[in-house]
């Protein structure tokens, strides 16, 4: 099967984002991905609405270091509805790959039920740096264009509910 752009969307079937308040937290571990991915999101996100005003950017070390970011802006900021977590993590010859991946997974699930705001898990687990670049605006899409989508109809999703 020949993979094609996973980043391909129906504009119309996303929600105008202008209500919204939406943190964007990269890991700067990998930044070459990271940063494209960030990059990603945000336009995505302004594309669909959401104020510059309203859109938070902030940095940690590694991906590791997500689940506490979202974690703490979440607790700080009340006026978020969402926080959108972008990372890449490639395997290596150890199993330190998968201890973070478990770790960040599970984190970020945990941080979503505490809050009951949408934690948008925008993180790459590629087995090499060409497989997270072809994922960070290559030949496979951007995933934080993805986050950012994804962001947007939780966000829409959680008023629906209310």
């Amino acid at each position: 099967m020949k993979k094609t752009n996973l980043s391909d969307y129906d504009p119309m079937a996303v929600p105008e984002g202008s209500p919204y308040h939406i943190a964007v937290v990269a890991a700067e571990w990998n930044s070459e991905v990271t940063g494209a991915m960030l990059d990603g999101a945000v336009s995505t996100l302004r594309e669909h609405g959401v104020k510059e005003e309203n859109i938070i950017v902030r940095h940690v070390p590694g991906t590791f270091e997500l689940t506490t970011a979202a974690d703490l802006l979440l607790d700080s900021n009340s006026t978020l509805n969402a926080v959108i977590c972008i990372g890449c993590v490639i395997q290596g010859e150890t199993r330190h790959f998968e201890f973070i991946c478990q770790a960040v997974s599970q984190g970020l699930t945990n941080v979503a039920v505490k809050h009951s705001r949408p934690v948008i898990f925008s993180v790459l687990t590629c087995d090499t740096m060409q497989q997270a670049l072809d994922r960070a605006g290559g030949r496979h899409g951007n995933k934080g264009v993805e986050g950012a989508i994804t962001a947007l109809k939780m966000c829409k999703f959680k008023d629906q509910c209310e």
